[in-house]
């Protein structure tokens, strides 16, 4: 079993009653056995990866390159006067890494099957193999520590492999940082700014190295810049976004996916977009909780096994709540779904089954793009301004009182703004 799949669960709970929302992290508690105009980028765009139709210019130790721009991508356009806005969805994954449960290579080939665009977040270390883990010098912590450990050159390799394939594929990378480090303790909530940049630093030198680092001269190498690639993240366990934020805003970033948020529409937070996480339904629950597997494994059995005989239980009752939020989404403020993922087989894997229902139920519907985080801020950063504020005056599942046409001719002013839905 390749190094990767030694990771540690870690989650933070945020002030939602009950257990509402944690933040959720990869970990190996519980293994189990082994944009088109009016509807989901369709087949025709999602053909096997693409090989690059331009030269490959090398960069640096040849781990990256820059092979052309990126295929598959679909050109953002601002809506006509009037025009209803598109339902977006974004499927997303922490700690992106191929081990020996293949499921990163699985949810490629969902993603092709149905049409979905996705954001993988990959972890540094990953790319870097146990013998050289005193190349990492996390912020608070001793040289050569990381909470969710190192990899092995086959484990390298692997995930490699599919990062390649998946950019291809016109799905983006993004990165969850390096060595997973959550709580008072050290936790990347008690980062500087400038602690955050020496990470952001590093985990970029992991990816733009790992030829050398691994000796894995052979091995083709990554399809991009990853200085040019890299233009979004999420924090481990939600933790430490303020100062993250801050550090990001001056290294070209564009987005940040590690807040809490109701699903309205988004709006940025100085020059990044606020992507954040959401709150949604769990059937059955009188709460809510994050849209992410992690929260719906600890609501469900306190982030440990739990009974065999509930899995399946548990599995259909995240689908459930997954798929009522993007229709209340779809048929009412058409606010994006934001949907947070581990490649982890949580009580005997229910939760990916969960997921590959949920993109197979929505990602096929009309009017629907299932995206990557950078294609939805390429979409977002070409609207006029004041149509997406008049947008964000629309409440959680909030239809517009008169049709599309004649709400978004009003200005924003002429209505209240819009609450944030009551927490539970």
């Amino acid at each position: 079993m390749m190094a990767a799949t030694k990771r540690v669960t870690f989650g933070v709970t945020a002030a939602v009653m009950s257990l509402a929302f944690l933040a959720g992290c990869a970990g190996s508690a519980d293994r189990g056995a082994d944009v088109g105009r009016s509807g989901a980028h369709g087949a025709k765009e999602n053909g096997p990866a693409a090989a690059p139709k331009s030269p490959v210019r090398l960069i640096g130790d040849g781990s990256t390159a820059y092979t052309g721009p990126q295929p598959f991508q679909p050109v953002p356009r601002k809506l006509t006067p009037g025009e209803k806005p598109p339902q977006f969805v974004v499927f997303s994954w922490d700690g992106a890494g191929e081990d020996s449960q293949r499921l990163f290579s699985h949810f490629r080939k969902v993603g092709q099957k149905y049409g979905a665009k996705m954001t993988y977040f990959l972890s540094g270390v990953y790319l870097l193999p146990e013998d050289k883990k005193t190349l990492y010098n996390p912020p608070r912590h001793s040289v050569g520590r990381s909470d969710i450990g190192f990899n092995d050159a086959r484990g390298i390799k692997d995930t490699v492999e599919q990062i390649r394939g998946a950019w291809f594929e016109g799905n983006e990378i993004g990165t969850h940082f390096n060595g997973h480090f959550c709580g008072k303790d050290g936790g990347v909530g008690t980062w500087s700014k400038e602690e955050w940049k020496s990470e952001i630093l590093q985990a970029k030198a992991f990816v733009k190295n790992w030829k050398s680092n691994a000796a894995l001269k052979s091995v083709k190498p990554l399809p991009f810049d990853y200085e040019t690639e890299l233009i979004g993240a999420r924090t481990p366990c939600l933790e430490g976004r303020k100062n993250f934020m801050r550090a990001a805003s001056e290294m070209g970033f564009r987005y940040d996916t590690s807040g809490v948020n109701d699903q309205i529409w988004p709006q940025k937070q100085g020059k990044l977009w606020d992507l954040s996480m959401q709150l949604v339904p769990i059937p059955g629950r009188a709460f809510q909780t994050l849209s992410m597997d992690y929260n719906f494994y600890m609501n469900q059995s306190g982030a440990a096994r739990g009974d065999e005989s509930k899995h399946e239980y548990w599995g259909n009752q995240m689908r459930d709540g997954l798929v009522q939020a993007f229709e209340r989404s779809y048929r009412g403020n058409r606010a994006p779904l934001i949907i947070g993922n581990h490649f982890e087989s949580w009580n005997g894997g229910t939760y990916m089954r969960a997921i590959e229902d949920t993109i197979k139920t929505v990602c096929t519907q009309q009017e629907v793009r299932c995206v990557s985080f950078r294609q939805l801020a390429d979409w977002l950063d070409a609207q006029d301004p004041q149509v997406l504020a008049k947008l964000r005056t629309l409440k959680v599942g909030q239809a517009p009182k008169t049709d599309w046409g004649t709400f978004l001719a009003q200005p924003p002013a002429a209505v209240a703004p819009a609450k944030h839905a009551e927490r539970h």
